[in-house]
């Protein structure tokens, strides 16, 4: 049986074909590809404007410095996370606050948030974990009572989908927050190598992040008519420019978008059908007014002996079996990084860490064949 990842890319010929376009061409980088895929990426979204990036850390840098977050200031988000959320926090000089998360859906639980809110908090980094949105309509409106901002982490759910009213809102159109950031890495929906991008209706932050991305630098149309080579850095920013050729990619990886996403929801009921009706396991939920874009299909086990003894035999197992079983995520205040430092410590959250003894991730991507999930459920079987 051939190994089979957790996640990973699918590159056709036209992808090929689009990069090798723009390699033979006059531009590689900070030519108009990024401009196009930054339109066409918006216009997906929703929102009115893209800023693309070298990937979804350098975006969440970014969206938390455009924020205005500063020394001093606390940013609340979930502990059940890639490391990249809360380290954006402390580039920008601020401190990560862990709000604990909701078992079910392992989206953070808005209670926790409000009950976590001091007078130094000045922003909300919900994450959409799984592809699974968050409660957007109550973690705006709370935010909004307190004067908070909220950056939506949507690094796993392009293309996810919640429900307000009879309204259907897209994960990225930022109906219910200043920015939304996502990734391009190759276990994601889409990809770009690596690359990312921010989604605003902003016009301001707009400007702002496209001037942070590029060392700070600004150009005044003013001064460039009478010196065309004038131009000022306001701020100290950064390289985060993203290539046209990764932006050929992203723009050709976009076009299959709506057929990546179909693929991910057929498995994931591939998946439901398989593994329904056994007690041993929690299967991921999708919410009736919300719409998961299922980037990981995250099983729980419960029962018997201590899960976290048990999660640890059956991820050898299925290891062993050539399932590439993931483990999405170890409470990042775990980390040695965050323990080392005051504040971070055990039993922050005890919902998260319930969490983390029992989570194993299955394999879910579009190049994955139903032979591929039905071999992957026969094999969890056995050992549950």
């Amino acid at each position: 049986m051939k190994h089979i990842p957790y996640g990973r890319q699918y590159i056709d010929q036209q992808d090929i074909k689009a990069v090798v376009k723009v390699l033979k061409g006059d531009w590689i980088t900070q030519g108009p590809e990024i401009g196009k895929f930054e339109e066409a990426f918006a216009r997906y979204c929703g929102a009115k404007y893209a800023v693309a990036v070298t990937s979804g850390t350098a975006a969440l840098h970014l969206a938390c410095l455009a924020a205005g977050l500063k020394s001093g200031d606390e940013a609340i988000t979930s502990p059940i996370t890639f490391v990249a959320t809360p380290n954006a926090v402390i580039y920008a000089g601020g401190r990560p606050v862990f709000a604990d998360i909701d078992y079910d859906s392992v989206n953070i639980d808005t209670e926790r948030i409000e009950k976590t809110i001091t007078q130094k908090t000045k922003l909300i980094l919900p994450v959409h974990f799984a592809g699974l949105p968050c409660a957007m309509e109550k973690i705006y409106g709370l935010a909004k009572r307190n004067g908070l901002f909220v950056i939506e982490d949507a690094c796993h759910a392009l293309g996810a989908e919640y429900r307000v009213g009879n309204n259907w809102i897209k994960v990225g159109s930022c109906c219910h927050s200043g920015m939304a950031v996502f990734s391009f890495h190759p276990v994601k929906h889409i990809t770009t190598g690596e690359g990312g991008a921010i989604t605003t209706n902003d016009k301001r932050l707009y400007e702002r992040l496209k001037a942070l991305r590029n060392h700070g630098i600004y150009r005044d149309k003013g001064a460039a008519r009478e010196k065309p080579w004038y131009y000022e850095m306001r701020e100290l920013g950064f390289n985060y420019r993203i290539t046209d050729f990764q932006c050929a990619l992203g723009m050709s990886q976009l076009r299959k978008v709506a057929r990546f996403l179909k693929r991910r929801r057929e498995i994931a009921g591939i998946y439901k059908k398989g593994l329904s009706g056994i007690d041993s396991i929690d299967l991921p939920i999708e919410k009736k007014d919300a719409k998961s874009a299922w980037h990981l299909y995250v099983i729980k086990l419960k029962n018997g002996i201590k899960p976290e003894v048990r999660r640890k035999r059956l991820f050898n197992y299925l290891r062993h079996h050539d399932i590439g079983a993931q483990v999405h995520y170890r409470p990042v205040y775990f980390q040695p990084y965050y323990m080392e430092r005051p504040g971070f410590g055990h039993e922050q959250c005890p919902v998260a860490e319930d969490y983390y003894g029992r989570a194993i991730s299955l394999p879910i991507y579009y190049g994955m064949s139903d032979r591929d999930v039905v071999y992957a459920i026969n094999i969890l079987k056995k050992f549950l």
